[in-house]
């Protein structure tokens, strides 16, 4: 039999300690804002992103998920007793631990370069797994050098660099390493036709994965709301990084009481849009496409020409009075448009919103929270994970909150406490006491009364048929 010593030192290369993770944890974060010029550079090469636009929406989300995991880490990741055991365990003790899957793949997006996979990493290394990146190709140089800080920061805290390493920034690597290795779990952001892909590798070996993929959600603005709120809020999160979010609206489904006021607050914003570069020219062409294709089918533009886009740059636009079934309030598209809907009440907006069937985020506006809050069919019915009320996006950049799709949103959880535990396992132990134990003996026939009462709440003991010959119950008989 093998020493214990020699086993605890085993698992002790296997399993590093928590608090060499956390540790690792606020080194990564230091080395994060020790090269916060570099990483607003790299981002601005690979995707033509302003600098304040890299500090706010990739570096700030970054550092405050970190920051987040060394406060709450132990807590969720740590040994814990299990209590409620039934009487009948007698002399038992249980704990549960959560250890790491093993080795984890991270295939990175490029919307948000370092927040999206900085978190992603994270939560892979917190909890003890040794993770393989797979950059982006559109966002090679900024995620390189976050995979290089992640592994430098390891050597800061005397940890191995190998559990971080990297494959090469193209599509290839990343079909390469889905034939060639063998994962324990894999975490993909993206689009949904992509993220079936996955899914289908991943299911040839039988690896759990995490899907994040993307929403075609709606705004909803109640007779009730703040209009102007509504529309700023809304306008906001639509051109947010280029109209390249995956949790922006696609369309506002707005009641027939604050239609007119909410395009009255909403024009002057759109009228003021400045150009934005999209990473995929094709994509500018297609969203400005499906606005002409909505106006041809009735609806107005709120911001006045339509103009072309020239090799991916474009003015953000938003269309009022679409025909229902118009491809831009399918919201099929990746970019800074937005469609603007009349409905006669919330049953209606609904009838349009679940005809896109994609949900992720959504947000409703009205002067009476309590009137989503309060209403679990309601938020049921919404179908996202995420619901913003009087805001849109923003509040779901709070460390402590999951994303976990649905269908074509994907499924599995990232970020906040399901996403880290998502990236570990669940492993039980139990003690049995070698002089207080269950018997395992049939007890006899008073014993039997005993326990009956004792486990069914002191009714009686139900009749048992007894057995006659050649195995059949004789009726009548207890």
């Amino acid at each position: 039999m093998q020493p214990m010593s020699s086993i605890q030192e085993e698992v002790s290369v296997r399993v590093t300690p928590l608090s060499a993770r956390l540790a690792w944890a606020a080194a990564f974060e230091r080395r994060i804002v020790a090269r916060e010029h570099d990483l607003v550079e790299a981002v601005r090469v690979d995707l033509g992103k302003p600098a304040w636009e890299t500090v706010t929406q990739d570096i700030m989300g970054l550092v405050t998920s970190l920051r987040w995991h060394r406060a709450n880490a132990e807590r969720i990741l740590a040994p814990r007793r299990v209590g409620g055991a039934p009487w009948w365990m007698l002399g038992q003790k249980h704990w549960s631990y959560r250890l790491p899957v093993g080795r984890v793949m991270v295939i990175a997006t490029w919307n948000y370069p370092l927040q999206l996979l900085g978190i992603q990493l994270a939560q892979s290394v917190v909890a003890g797994n040794h993770t393989v990146v797979k950059p982006s190709e559109r966002a090679p140089r900024s995620q390189r050098i976050l995979v290089e800080l992640a592994r430098e920061a390891l050597a800061d805290c005397g940890l191995p660099v190998d559990m971080v390493t990297s494959a090469e920034a193209t599509r290839e690597a990343g079909r390469d390493l889905l034939e060639r290795e063998r994962f324990d779990h894999v975490v993909f952001t993206g689009s949904t036709a992509v993220g079936r892909e996955i899914a289908a590798a991943c299911a040839r070996t039988l690896t759990p994965t995490t899907l994040e993929l993307s929403g075609r959600d709606s705004a909803f603005v109640l007779a009730d709301a703040d209009v102007a709120l509504a529309a700023r809020s809304i306008w906001f999160a639509v051109t947010m990084n280029a109209g390249q979010t995956c949790m922006a609206p696609r369309r506002a489904l707005v009641e027939q009481g604050a239609y007119a006021r909410f395009l009255d607050a909403l024009r002057p914003l759109v009228a003021a849009a400045k150009p934005v570069r999209l990473a995929d020219a094709g994509m500018a062409d297609r969203c400005v496409e499906l606005v002409r294709d909505a106006m041809r089918s009735g609806g107005s533009s709120l911001g006045g020409v339509v103009e072309q886009a020239e090799r991916g740059v474009m003015r953000p636009l938003c269309v009022a009075g679409c025909a229902r079934d118009a491809q831009l309030v399918a919201g099929d598209h990746f970019g800074p448009v937005l469609a603007v809907l009349p409905v006669a009440n919330m049953a209606d907006a609904l009838a349009v919103h679940r005809d896109c069937g994609q949900h992720l985020a959504t947000s409703v506006y009205t002067a009476q929270p309590d009137r989503v809050l309060g209403d679990p069919s309601l938020v049921a019915a919404l179908g996202s994970n995420l619901v913003t009320i009087n805001d849109t996006v923003l509040p779901t950049a709070h460390p402590g909150i999951s994303i976990e799709g649905r269908g074509p949103s994907g499924w599995g959880a990232s970020r906040g406490e399901a996403g880290l535990r998502a990236l570990s396992r669940e492993v039980t132990c139990s003690s049995t006491s070698a002089r207080i134990r269950t018997p395992l003996d049939e007890p006899d026939a008073r014993g039997k009364r005993w326990l009956r009462r004792l486990a069914f709440g002191g009714r009686d003991a139900v009749a048992t048929p007894a057995a006659a010959p050649g195995g059949v119950h004789a009726p009548g008989r207890a």
